[in-house]
């Protein structure tokens, strides 16, 4: 069965770097999202994918386990290189063997399949929030926008062994494979990713479009999307493309008319499209008055110093009375933020937010929970708790330390 392949990787509308990383050297393919600050992100999706490519070019072991060890092999360098300390990586892997699909999964990235024009989800979100619509406390409607849809409950490098998701599936001719991360997915429903899909029959412009539409969406996250088409006599795949997982940069100019769209894209793999008609990059720029359309002020020279003191009184009000709203707008802002984090050694909801500024604390205690922050901090899903979990509000702030509460039950519960 032919493959063809479509790829693309964008920093999206937010974030400063990206932390994404993908891999395509058929018959392996593969996404990872990382986590852990610019560089320790960087450096987990990377390590991830560099691991399983090393491993399964030397036929060690299945896909699942090439994963596992890829696990590995983060959490020690976590662990000797204190500057990425604490990072780790979700990853979805599928491995192409004639008409069947090896996947392997780990974290909230995923693969879809497309077939007679329905797409469904293949992989299971290690997320807080899928967790809680299985055992039926939220519905997924509100899942989908829930404050902490993005609190993952399993990802690579965290801990010294993973549990590693793996399935396979038979594709049939005509079949479309989505891999992608939650940049794409948190940005773009479901029912509109279909419809892109379906839109185009070039694997390349359709995670074009998928990244386009994340972005103008809102981009909040780093965008990878990979699109493997299975025909019995389709084109040439993407098997030529470099097996590095993270790909030179390409630089787009990109009109003023999509202020949604950045000019540092990384859209990798994709042709450097024209602007199409009607964009600013094809309209002439519109005519300037002319000086004599204009009417003429003449200033009126001053005489030197007359009028110095009054400036300097008038400069300093101006900046004083700039300042005041400043501090005015800072506390109204600080007033409206809410995150859970650590008080005194237990977990507390938290007025403003996480940080400092000259020394002042931007934030308050409103309340000191009896729940050992120490105890929180040994769960994965809450291992960012002293650096504060923000929530839209008092409501979400409660809802974050009900579920510490029912997490910390649970794990002190004997095992049956």
């Amino acid at each position: 069965m032919n493959i063809r392949v479509g790829v693309a990787t964008d920093i999206g509308q937010v974030r400063e770097g990206n932390e994404d990383a993908y891999l395509v050297v058929a018959p392996l393919y593969a996404v990872a999202d990382g986590m852990g600050g610019h560089r320790g992100g960087e450096v987990a999706s990377s390590l991830a994918l560099e691991t399983v490519q090393q491993l399964f070019e030397r036929r060690e072991g299945t896909l699942a386990d090439q994963v596992a060890e890829a696990n590995r092999a983060i959490y020690d360098r976590s662990q000797s290189d204190r500057s990425v300390s604490g990072m780790g990586t979700t990853l979805t892997a599928a491995l192409i063997d004639g008409n069947e699909v090896h996947l392997a999964h780990v974290g909230d990235s995923r693969a879809y399949l497309l077939r007679d024009g329905r797409l469904t989800q293949l992989t299971e979100d290690h997320t807080l929030v899928h967790r809680m619509v299985v055992e039926g406390e939220i519905t997924p409607e509100e899942a989908e926008t829930h404050p902490h849809r993005s609190i993952l409950t399993r990802a690579l490098g965290v801990d010294e062994s993973v549990q590693v998701d793996e399935g396979d599936v038979q594709v049939e001719t005509g079949d479309r494979l989505l891999l992608c991360t939650d940049g794409l997915t948190g940005m773009v429903p479901e029912e509109q990713i279909q419809e892109i899909m379906l839109g185009a029959t070039d694997p390349q412009r359709v995670v074009d479009r998928l990244v386009k539409v994340a972005n103008h969406a809102g981009g909040i996250d780093n965008i990878t999307a990979v699109v493997l088409d299975f025909a019995e006599n389709g084109g040439p795949g993407a098997t030529g493309k470099s097996p590095i997982p993270r790909q030179p940069t390409v630089e787009r100019s990109v009109p003023e008319a999509a202020p949604s769209q950045r000019s540092d894209n990384t859209i990798v793999g994709a042709p450097i499209l024209e602007p199409p008609p009607g964009d600013s990059a094809s309209r002439s720029e519109a005519p300037s008055a002319s000086a004599s359309s204009l009417p003429a002020v003449r200033p009126t020279p001053a005489r030197p110093g007359s009028n110095r003191g009054r400036k300097v009184g008038i400069w300093a009000g101006v900046t004083i009375s700039i300042l005041v709203l400043g501090l005015v707008g800072l506390r109204l802002f600080l007033d409206t933020q809410w995150y859970v984090g650590v008080s005194n050694g237990h977990v507390a909801i938290l007025r403003g937010i996480p940080s400092e500024l000259a020394g002042f604390e931007l934030h308050t205690v409103v309340i000191e929970t009896s729940l050992s922050a120490a105890k929180a901090e040994t769960l994965f899903a809450w291992r960012g708790l002293p650096g504060g979990i923000t929530t839209d509000d008092r409501e979400g702030a409660n809802a974050v330390v009900e579920q510490i509460r029912k997490d910390l039950e649970r794990a002190e519960q004997p095992a049956s």
